[in-house]
């Protein structure tokens, strides 16, 4: 049903020779993104494609043993194995380095937990694959959704129940919040089951709802671990877990040119808006709520970063703040090109870049975000 931006750079990437540098194509995401949905119109026109999920414990024995004759065996005549949920599958990088190295066949890798995927075929795969990062659907996937219907109406749907495909593809609110609340109990709960760093899933839980009454805001670790009653480095060890579950986005502080400006502390985003609400259990209506500018500012950073990797260009993200109290939400760096964005939901709240940002990087662009302007700054090349 949708379009995604990432689907011509795979192919591409697929296009070239077997046994070349990069004939193997990583694909990382949250469980619910749209990797195995993607994947499989890229296999639309191969019917002869293998598909295989690491999710089946008899694929897991199979694709564990390294051994070429046997591999030979499993993969067949097949000139594209895909592999979904990889990071289940014990040394998973051997087996694939094995077929790409010995075999006229293409490898795609999907998996929803990037630090344990990334640990098994770091070493490996060194110089034989490529990494795509699926993100739920961005604005410009989402927008021929909306093409018949006001900006509005599209900016209710995105900032209360979230990007996931499926929760756009449901037709009532009541199917929205039932696929939020599922997605928290049968995926995320489950994941963090999985583990072993994890001894208190329901304090990792606990941890994100105190994240989600802080969003644009820098996050202490000790007083985090102090209203969970657990120890600092517990905590930094479960949040660093939820980043590479795809659950968070850390923002550090932007410096540069300034004594006083503020670079040790972090702020948290939601990867997705829709999971935020759902921790809380809070999908009101934005004129109803007294949070839209925190939401609205959460869906703009993750809509940035997502343009970021969705067109390849390799960007660092902050936020930057002095300690006498200014700020703005957002500064990419790309290219040794700097862009800030303040995001403001209201268009009548006037804002201008704080003296001390203009004079300290006075090459640097100034945008402010609103309801008004925002399918601009999603759509545009800049």
């Amino acid at each position: 049903m949708f379009d995604r931006i990432l689907k011509q750079a795979i192919l591409d990437q697929l296009n070239q020779a077997p046994g070349q540098a990069g004939a193997a194509v990583i694909l990382y995401g949250p469980r619910q993104a749209g990797k195995t949905t993607l994947v499989r119109s890229l296999l639309a026109d191969t019917p002869d494609a293998l598909a295989l999920t690491g999710d089946d414990l008899y694929i897991q024995t199979l694709l564990a043993r390294h051994e070429l004759d046997h591999l030979k065996r499993v993969v067949g005549k097949a000139p594209i194995v895909f592999i979904d949920e990889a990071q289940r599958i014990a040394n998973i990088g051997l087996t694939m380095k094995l077929l790409v190295d010995h075999l006229p066949v293409k490898v795609i890798a999907s998996g929803s937990a990037s630090f344990e995927l990334a640990d098994r075929l770091a070493e490996p795969l060194t110089g034989r694959a490529r990494t795509f990062h699926l993100h739920p659907l961005s604005w410009p996937e989402l927008a021929p959704k909306y093409r018949l219907t006001s900006p509005e109406t599209a900016m209710q749907d995105m900032l209360r129940f979230g990007m996931y495909p499926r929760i756009h593809m449901l037709e009532s609110d009541r199917e929205r919040e039932e696929y939020a609340y599922d997605y928290i109990n049968h995926y995320l709960y489950r994941d963090l089951l999985e583990f072993e760093q994890i001894k208190k899933p329901k304090k990792v839980v606990d941890l994100l709802i105190l994240l989600a009454h802080q969003i644009g805001r820098e996050v202490a670790v000790s007083e985090l671990a102090s209203s969970l009653a657990l120890s600092q480095r517990t905590v930094e060890s479960y949040l660093d877990i939820l980043e590479k579950m795809f659950v968070l986005v850390n923002i550090r502080g932007f410096a540069r040119n300034l004594r006083k400006e503020v670079t040790k502390t972090s702020r948290y985003y939601f990867c997705d808006i829709g999971l935020r609400n759902a921790l809380i259990r809070n999908f009101t209506p934005l004129a109803l709520r007294g949070d839209v500018g925190e939401l609205f500012e959460n869906w703009f950073v993750m809509e940035r970063i997502k343009r970021a990797d969705n067109t390849r260009q390799p960007t660092l993200f902050y936020f930057w703040r002095t300690y006498d109290q200014k700020e703005i939400d957002l500064i990419e760096d790309r290219d040794g090109k700097l862009n800030a964005f303040e995001c403001k939901w209201s268009p009548s709240t006037r804002s201008k870049a704080p003296a001390d940002w203009t004079t300290a990087y006075p090459q640097a662009s100034y945008t402010v975000a609103t309801r008004e302007n925002w399918q601009a700054l999603l759509a545009s090349e800049g």
